[in-house]
Parts: structure tokens; C-alpha cells; sequence
């Protein structure tokens, strides 16, 4: 078999008749290669760059080799990917690239995927506090690279778009010019390389070329390579275009993978977060230690289960589970106390930075939580709603949104909803999930269950319940989406085929919901479904599955080729609109309500 040849390429900046041409040049005379990796911004910093990009967009102009971009940013490009979002080829889980066109596929999120054998893992979008649909990555995505840095095997190529904060440590490099850390570089990039390892690690953005010497993974026999790449066309002809030709880590032997060139140095991220502040950087009064010695969350004197790996960070995975495989091996800090922070539902970047940039665009908390007096466990419940957006007392709860209330249940709009029509129905108590709440709560749950199969019934649609019991959950939601009818006998096949394609199996519950309260352990997490005609599927999560907390909703986006509106956060729309939606809902639902 050939060895597998790549090209890699930083910002493309929309030039893409100069890129491939470049390539053209590249593969004549080296080739041929079997894909080419971009990073950074992929598409044009101006307007005026937009009818050349379009040109291979609409098939005008030809993409010579298989090309991945991650760099979702740049003109023109909110416009190109909704459309790539709304291509029907593009529904359901595509960890290996959406297709914008012939030979173009965007790396969406995050992920990892094969390649001709070779794994690669990647970032899109870059750290910004917008949190825009398109350029920018999101808590979510970073959680779920954190969770496959997990996962048995080696990867080989990690994509990002900036570089990692300190990889410029320990270098030796003449040729690098003074870079700093506070353009184009993210701390974040640095704490995933260090907990993925890759075998090479690539990114653009910051407009130089640099190969730094390989360095030495901590808990790892490999070495890993960074390489930031120039832009396409840069003025200094710096290099933008990289060839290599890796074995897969799959396939090589432990003494190939351990094998380090004699320049290789330490990690550079060792140290990175005890640097001295940059220039104008605000301190604490009288503090004279490096900014990580009081930025991090302090709990030098708290209950710690070690991975002894001497850094100050907090493991990830630790801290939202309870546990971490690594064990005494994992070179980030096991404390129980931020596992107990994380489940009352505070920000882990706030626990391990003392910040968050998203502000006040995060959903957790930005606080420390006090534990109080657990035998007080009312004044504990009343604290915990006044803080839920779902609990009815809770100031914070969007009462525009509700459409009929009960005795243990109410009903309200989704907010982002995937379809004008989604419903949540949720616990008037602050309880985790609907399988642990008194068997008397059930006769209302399956009468209001019963009522909008009834009402979705009249307008041609099928109702689709499911839900995610997360075991360290705040306030339960049984989430509610109407299908068409024509679309209902294949709601059963998509989440088995959705479940294989994310490598479990989902299990069909003989007894129905019964059967699952039965079977419900409150130490697990748990997603089920209830498909048109009863049935119910359901799948529990082991302790160190990487499972998306939105499988459901993203599935049915699938099913209903509106993969633009997967994420509820591209479906959100103004108070306004909210309250004449939940009018029009109850309008119609108001002769099925059983509680009118």
C-alpha cells in the first residue's frame, strides 16, 4: 500500500485560485495526495473576495483533491454554511465533514474521524464571547474533545485555528519572530493538545509559519509536532502549504511510536498557566505570586483525590463525573470539592480559571455554591428554585412561555424550539427527571401525554417524546416534537441508525414507561425515547461514555432536514414572537387541555 501523503494549509482567506494552483504545482510534482487540512480563516476577509470563493462553490471552478476547512468564518460565510446546513446529504452525525460542494468539506464543532486510516481530531471556530452561530466554538464542543481525549487510541492530526497559549516555551527556534500569546493563541487550545496528544498538531491564524522541534508528552510514548502555518499569499512568502506523509498510530508498533528525534524538547504547556501576566494585566492587591496562583480555584486546604501529575488545572473529567480512568496517572488535579461544585450546577472554566468568558451568555453559575444544612433539605429545595429557570417560583422561569399548568406537571414552549410546536412538559417540583417522581404524578403525565397526541393527531402530526435523565441533572424536561405523519414509521429506524453511528445500541423497553421507572437507577444518566404507536427505546450511559446531551433533538433535525435548527441556539427568536407563538398554541390546544 502507498504511504499516505497530506498537504496542510493555513489561512486560505477565500484566495482559493492561488491555493490550488499551489496544490496543482505540489501534487505534480510530489503526489499524489490524498486530502489537504485548512486552518484558520478559510473564507475571504472582504465582500470583494466572495465571487472567486463562489466560483468553486457553484462548480465554476474545480476543488482538485478532497479539502477540509475548519476556519467557519470570513464574508460570505454564514450565507454558504446554512446552505450547507439545509443539504438533506448533510442530516444526522457528521463528525467526518459536512459537504459544501464537490470535494469541500467543513469540519463542523468538534470531533474526530478516520482518514485513510490516519486519526484526526479538530476544533472549528475560534474562542470569541459572542457566541454567534458560525466561527466560534462552544462549551459543548471543547466538553466533548476534553471526553474523546478519553478514548483508546492514538490520535494523529489535531486541527485548531489558533495556536496554543506557550508553545513558543522551550523552543530554540531562530527563525520564530516574537509572537504574543494575546493574538491568535488560546489557553484553551493549550489544555486540550495537552489531554488529546496528538501526533501533530496544526493551526493558522496568527500569520507566520513556525515548526517548533518536536516535544515529549507527558503519560504518552510519542512526541508531538506543532506546526502554525502562514496564510495563503502572504506578503513575506511565508510558507502556507506543509506536506506530510504519516503512518497511522494504528498501526505501528510501540517501539515506532516511542521513536524521538534528538531534538525533541519538554512539553511547553508545563508551565503555561504560571507565567507572569502580560503587560497590564490587573493583579490582586498585594498579590505577588503568577497570575495562576490566584485566578485558579484554591483548594489547597479542600479534600483532593490525586492524579498526581503536579499541576494546578482540575481534571475535566473528575470533576462532571466523580471519577476519572487516569487514575493516579492524570496529570491534572482529582478534587471532590470542585465535583461537588460541578454537580450544583457552577461553571468548571470559573472552578479551574476563576473566569468565564462567555459571561453571562453561560448557563452555569459563576459563584461557589454553599452545601448548608443538609438536614434542611426545604430551605435547600427553595434556594435551588429560586436559582432554576424551570422551577415556577423561580424568578428566573419565562412565564410567557407556559401553556397550561397542573397538579405535578406544567406545559410551556420550548424556548429555541426546534418546531413552532415544541413542547416541554416539565415537574412543578425541582426534581431531576420524571422516572423518580410518585407513582400518583404518572395518571397526569400520561393525560397530558395522551391530550397532545390527541391535538398533533388532528393537524396530520405524531408526537415524538423523549427524554435525557442526566444523573447530576437539575430540573427534568420531557421534551415534546410533532412529526408529520408521512415521517412517523421512520422515527424508530433514524435513532437505532443515529445510536450505531455514535456506537450504542439503543434497547426497546417490552413493558413500556412502567418497566423503565422500574428499572431506573439514580446513579446513572439515561436517554429514552417514545416513538408514533408506544414504544418506547431506551440506553444507559456508562460512567465515561461521550454521549450528546442534545442526541434527541439533533436526530430529529435529521429526520426533518432542518439541521440548521439542531442547536436551539440558532432557533431562538424575541419575547414578542415567543408570547404570539404559546397564543397560537393554546388557542388550538385549548379543547384537549385537561387542565381547562
Amino acid at each position: 500500500m502507498a504511504p499516505l501523503k497530506i498537504l496542510l494549509c493555513g489561512d486560505v482567506l477565500g484566495r482559493l485560485n492561488q491555493l490550488f494552483k499551489r496544490v496543482s504545482s505540489v501534487n505534480k510534482a510530489a503526489g499524489p495526495f490524498d486530502a489537504l487540512l485548512c486552518v484558520g480563516q478559510f473564507f475571504p476577509d472582504s465582500v470583494e473576495g466572495i465571487e472567486e470563493f463562489n466560483g468553486y462553490i457553484e462548480g465554476r471552478s474545480k476543488i482538485l483533491i478532497p479539502t477540509y476547512f475548519i476556519g467557519d468564518y470570513g464574508a460570505g460565510s454564514p450565507k454558504i454554511l446554512s446552505e450547507a446546513l439545509k443539504d438533506p446529504s448533510n442530516k444526522g452525525f457528521k463528525m467526518e465533514g459536512l459537504r459544501v460542494c464537490d470535494n469541500l468539506y467543513w469540519l463542523k464543532g468538534s470531533g474526530k474521524f478516520s482518514l485513510h486510516g490516519l486519526s484526526v481530531a479538530y476544533l472549528s471556530g475560534r474562542r470569541t464571547p459572542s457566541g454567534t452561530q458560525f466561527g466560534t466554538y462552544s462549551q459543548d464542543d471543547v466538553d466533548a474533545l476534553r471526553a474523546l481525549a478519553e478514548d483508546p487510541g492514538t490520535v494523529d492530526i489535531f486541527l485548531t485555528n489558533e495556536w496554543p497559549s506557550g508553545v513558543t516555551n522551550g523552543t530554540t527556534s531562530k527563525a520564530l519572530v516574537e509572537i504574543s500569546d494575546s493574538s491568535g493563541s488560546d489557553p484553551t487550545v493549550s489544555e486540550l493538545v495537552t489531554e488529546i496528544k496528538p501526533r501533530y498538531h496544526v493551526a493558522g491564524t496568527v500569520g507566520v509559519y513556525f515548526d517548533r522541534e518536536p516535544y515529549a508528552n507527558v503519560d504518552a510514548l510519542h512526541a508531538t509536532r506543532f506546526l502554525g502555518l502562514a496564510p495563503v499569499g502572504n506578503k513575506d512568502k511565508q510558507k502556507f502549504i506543509h506536506a506530510i506523509s504519516p503512518t497511522p498510530a494504528s498501526t505501528m508498533s510501540k517501539t515506532e511510536l516511542s521513536a524521538k528525534p534528538p531534538n525533541t524538547t519538554l512539553c511547553p504547556y508545563t508551565n503555561v498557566d504560571k507565567a507572569a501576566p502580560p503587560d497590564g494585566a490587573t493583579k490582586r492587591p498585594g498579590d505577588g505570586t503568577s497570575e495562576s496562583q490566584y485566578w485558579r480555584y484554591d483548594v489547597s486546604k479542600k479534600k483532593q483525590k490525586h492524579g498526581d501529575g503536579g499541576g494546578d488545572r482540575l481534571c475535566f473529567k473528575f470533576a462532571s463525573s466523580g471519577s476519572c480512568p487516569r487514575g493516579n496517572q492524570c496529570q491534572f488535579r482529582h478534587d471532590e470539592e470542585a465535583s461537588e461544585q460541578y454537580s450544583r450546577g457552577v461553571c468548571f472554566d470559573f472552578l479551574n480559571k476563576g473566569k468565564c468568558e462567555k459571561g453571562p451568555d453561560c448557563n452555569f453559575k459563576h459563584s461557589l455554591q454553599e452545601e448548608g444544612d443538609r438536614s434542611a433539605s426545604g430551605a435547600a429545595s427553595s434556594n435551588r428554585s429560586r436559582e432554576c429557570w424551570f422551577c415556577l417560583s423561580s424568578p428566573n422561569v419565562e412565564s410567557h412561555l407556559i401553556t397550561s399548568v397542573g397538579e405535578y406537571y406544567y406545559c410551556a414552549l420550548a424556548k429555541g424550539p426546534l418546531t413552532p410546536d415544541h413542547v416541554l412538559i416539565m415537574p412543578i417540583e425541582h426534581t431531576p427527571n420524571t422516572l423518580s417522581l410518585p407513582l400518583g404524578c404518572e395518571k397526569e403525565l400520561e393525560q397530558l401525554q395522551s391530550s397532545l397526541k390527541a391535538y398533533f393527531k388532528k393537524q396530520g402530526k405524531e408526537a415524538v417524546f423523549f427524554e435525557f435523565v442526566f444523573k447530576r441533572g437539575s430540573h427534568a424536561n420531557l421534551q415534546v416534537v410533532p412529526i408529520p405523519s408521512s415521517r412517523a414509521s421512520a422515527v424508530r429506524d433514524i435513532f437505532n441508525l443515529a445510536a450505531d453511528k455514535l456506537g450504542f445500541k439503543l434497547t426497546m423497553v417490552k413493558e413500556g414507561r412502567q418497566a423503565l421507572r422500574t428499572q431506573f437507577d439514580r446513579s446513572c444518566s439515561v436517554f429514552y425515547v417514545e416513538v408514533p404507536g408506544g414504544d418506547i427505546f431506551s440506553h444507559v450511559i456508562e460512567e465515561n461514555e461521550k454521549f450528546p446531551a442534545q442526541f434527541g433533538r439533533e436526530v430529529l433535525a435529521g429526520l426533518l432536514n432542518i439541521a440548521d435548527r439542531a442547536d436551539w441556539r440558532n432557533c431562538k427568536v424575541g419575547k414578542e414572537e415567543e408570547t404570539k407563538m404559546v397564543e397560537r398554541f393554546k388557542n388550538g390546544f385549548q379543547e384537549y387541555d385537561p387542565n381547562q
